[in-house]
């Protein structure tokens, strides 16, 4: 629901007065939906221990439309501004990870993608053409990054080199925006893989048992959307001993139908064992534990292929892909899921390719053109807009937390 009230703001100086740390940088976080909210949770670590800065939060989706946004920035104990308020707000950052609310502020602002980065093919329609085919449309186009001749953001990060290329191609007014800074995302998957064995334990999962990941994005294409019954399959597909069924749906399908209700669909398969994590975070825990994945187009599935999980696709009929994308590469090398076969042959055939290909070698470099780097190169960048020096500590790039599954 839609707050209007004003709140007391530890930005600006409209309640100055109040404040303990006067003279702060003030660092305004979009977040309109849980998926930007947890890729630029991956940020702020990049502000700890700087009494320099001080940061609040935002929907800027003024009417409420996903509740479940509300509740995700309670409960990160922040301070969160209406929108109303936060727009008119004087600030000197603003961290975004969707452009949704972008046109409304005039101090700087950062850009950085909430899935495997911009440069993807997306299925589009123009409005009242339904009849017309999907065009491929990418996240660097200037209907994303210009309003009327001017670039949204300050900095628009970018994960590879791949990307800034066709950002040349697409919008070159923007290039002097772009920073190639890789995907933090994988960088915190990478340093968690030493704790393997801890996230593997928080699953549940014995040193005996493998571990499957089922994964799906959102639309009626994604696996769930086409499999109702998707993760009932996986779990009557396996022996009871030995493997471990472990469930991550894309935030938005929690959003969208209420956590309430996902909890009811899946009932059955809650009782026969499957290991539900939370919209917010767990994901990529259980892919440093996964053995493998199945999965369809959504980026989770390629982090699970460059962590090391071996990869069976869901077939996805008409979706376009950029080429040389990792969506793309999966695709091609990675076997199809065929629920009408045993699934036990399917997941050796599966790790076979996987191991052929080199996958995660491969799918590591598509993801990345920064290996280890971004949190260093998005430090540099956000203290450079907020025009102070950056700490002279260390940029920490923290393991993933332990994944919480949700309970019945």
């Amino acid at each position: 629901m839609a707050d209007h009230t004003w709140v007391r703001s530890p930005i600006g100086q409209t309640d100055g007065h109040f404040a303990t740390r006067r003279g702060t940088k003030s660092v305004l976080v979009l977040v309109p939906h849980v998926v930007a909210g947890t890729r630029l949770l991956d940020l702020l670590p990049l502000l700890e221990a700087d009494h320099r800065v001080q940061v609040a939060f935002t929907d800027p989706e003024a009417d409420g439309t996903w509740p479940a946004t509300h509740d995700f920035l309670r409960a990160q104990g922040g301070t969160v501004l209406p929108w109303a308020q936060a727009r008119r707000s004087e600030v000197d950052l603003v961290l975004a990870g969707s452009t949704r609310g972008l046109d409304d502020l005039t101090a700087p602002a950062m850009l950085i993608p909430h899935g495997g980065g911009l440069g993807q093919y997306r299925p589009w329609r123009p409005p009242g053409e339904a009849g017309r085919q999907h065009q491929p449309q990418t996240g660097l186009g200037p209907d994303q990054l210009m309003r009327e001749g001017r670039v949204r953001a300050d900095a628009i990060v970018l994960v590879h080199d791949r990307e800034h290329e066709l950002l040349a191609e697409v919008c070159p007014p923007a290039l002097p925006a772009a920073v190639v800074a890789g995907d933090i995302a994988l960088d915190r998957l990478i340093a968690s893989l030493p704790h393997r064995g801890q996230y593997r334990r928080a699953l549940g999962a014995s040193d005996d048992e493998q571990v499957v990941v089922v994964t799906s994005t959102w639309s009626p294409r994604s696996a769930y959307g086409r499999h109702p019954d998707l993760f009932d399959r996986v779990l009557a597909a396996l022996p009871q001993d030995g493997y471990r069924v472990v469930g991550a749906l894309h935030p938005a399908i929690w959003s969208h139908h209420g956590a309430w209700q996902i909890r009811s669909w899946l009932a059955g398969a809650l009782r026969t064992g499957l290991v539900l994590l939370p919209p917010e975070e767990g994901w990529r825990a259980a892919l440093v534990a996964a053995d493998h994945v199945i999965g369809d187009y959504g980026s989770v599935t390629g982090y699970g292929a460059a962590v090391g999980a071996s990869i069976l696709l869901d077939e996805n009929p008409g979706q376009p892909l950029l080429p040389g994308t990792p969506t793309e590469v999966l695709a091609r090398h990675a076997p199809r899921w065929d629920p009408g076969r045993p699934l036990l042959p399917q997941l050796r055939a599966a790790a076979e390719a996987s191991d052929g290909a080199g996958l995660p070698e491969v799918v590591r470099r598509l993801l990345t053109s920064r290996p280890g780097q971004t949190g260093t190169i998005l430090r540099r960048t956000m203290y450079r807009l907020l025009g102070i020096p950056e700490p002279t500590h260390g940029v920490p790039v923290s393991p993933v937390p332990l994944p919480k599954p949700v309970t019945t």
